[in-house]
């Protein structure tokens, strides 16, 4: 679990990094240069969709060339360019490209990085795993979120935005330094040569080697090997996915509930430190109860909080849903993330769990956009409700479709 901690640690640091200022876009696109909710659901699609479609091909290359640790790391050090960008962004065009900076670095770690989880956990504790990762993860976000607020609050309501941009490069560099303490996985190459008795000859040990390297199927070939709960759970996860829009509309809503610039930060501050509280023990129970058995009550979860996002208005109960929002995705993202991994053949975890984000990436663009094309039109419910309705829709497809179990057969 040691291995694990330190990637958790990885995405501690980038998260508080990233979570000075998220929350801010949103308001720094509207009220610094008078962005549209329409735009700011069209930037965040754009940024989260075009990224996304890296995220299968990186898991392609993650199983191919067996680099795991150099993807990652060089996805994080993207991320470190979007808080430099963001310094020198001058319209809605450079908070554009700065965001499609953070997620293409984003698309190239995120499968790279989660079979560097899966790895270092057996399959008895695989939600255990990403539940502690996507503990640290959390944490950091809230504690970001933490940092932002002080300094805010500080400012007397004047908040030089670009100046909290300078900060939050710290914490980047930070991230980056814990690959030092990383170990990756021997390659399946290298443990072939150790496994040759010391009578073999390095003409054997050199024969296998190109061997094992001609089993690694094509890029597309890596399709027709997809399980059939694990198709049935990227259908699932597409489906929910069009109704997932932007968080920028969460923040946009709790504007309209009365919250300020500097209390809505205190409210993804609720969001994340609920998540990193719960996401451990729900892991492990997944691991217990069989990974079906959270992700149905999750979506319903998420159903029950963007019907609440509709017709809630008083700050009581935006509160609330900030933290119940929180316990969905304890329950969700680290069980999806071990479900997909030992469901998908050994030797393409990297592509899979790459397919997966990829799946849900392809379906934000569209989510996103319709979100803000039916506030503008109907009001800033609607597009809550038609998020809630497409989460039950995928609750129901699970619950009658998906099989259960402890957990899924190990293929390695």
């Amino acid at each position: 679990m040691l291995n694990i901690f330190f990637i958790g640690l990885i995405s501690f640091f980038t998260d508080l990094s990233t979570e000075m200022v998220y929350p801010l876009i949103p308001l720094y696109l509207v009220g610094t240069f008078g962005a549209s909710h329409a735009l700011v659901g069209i930037i965040e699609g754009i940024a989260e969709s075009l990224a996304s479609l890296l995220k299968v091909y990186s898991g392609y290359l993650t199983d191919k060339f067996k680099k795991k640790k150099m993807l990652a790391f060089s996805g994080y050090a993207a991320g470190l360019v979007y808080k430099v960008a963001l310094l020198f962004a001058s319209s809605w065009v450079g908070i554009l490209g700065a965001r499609i900076i953070d997620r293409f670095g984003k698309g190239i770690r995120t499968a790279p990085r989660d079979v560097l989880v899966s790895e270092s956990a057996d399959s008895a504790n695989m939600g255990k795993a990403f539940g502690v990762h996507k503990a640290l993860d959390m944490a950091g976000a809230g504690l970001g979120i933490f940092i932002i607020y002080l300094i805010m609050a500080g400012s007397a309501g004047v908040y030089d935005y670009k100046l909290l941009f300078a900060f939050s490069i710290i914490p980047a560099v930070l991230g980056l330094l814990m690959f030092i303490f990383v170990k990756e996985k021997k390659t399946e190459e290298k443990n072939i040569c150790e496994q040759q008795s010391p009578q073999s000859s390095v003409h054997e040990a050199q024969a296998v080697i190109p061997a094992a390297k001609k089993t690694q199927p094509s890029f597309i070939g890596n399709f027709k090997k997809i399980d059939g709960q694990l198709k049935l759970y990227l259908l699932v996860v597409f489906i929910f996915t069009l109704g997932n829009s932007s968080k920028a509309f969460m923040i946009l809503k709790a504007s309209d509930a009365g919250f300020n610039e500097l209390n809505v930060i205190l409210l993804f501050m609720i969001y994340h430190l609920t998540a990193a509280f719960l996401s451990v023990p729900l892991g492990k129970l997944s691991d217990k109860i069989g990974r079906k058995n959270l992700l149905v009550p999750g979506y319903i979860t998420f159903a029950l909080c963007y019907f609440s996002f509709a017709f809630a208005s008083t700050q009581g109960a935006m509160i609330a849903i900030f933290a119940l929002f929180g316990l969905y995705t304890a329950m969700i993202t680290g069980v999806e993330r071990a479900f997909v991994a030992e469901i998908a053949p050994g030797e393409l975890k990297g592509t899979m769990l790459g397919l997966h984000s990829t799946v849900a990436g392809i379906a934000l663009l569209p989510a996103s956009v319709i979100a803000g094309v039916l506030w503008n039109i109907y009001g800033s419910s609607v597009p809550f409700i038609f998020g809630a309705s497409l989460s039950l829709l995928a609750a129901i497809l699970l619950l009658v479709f998906m099989k259960n179990s402890t957990f899924s057969r190990n293929r390695e």
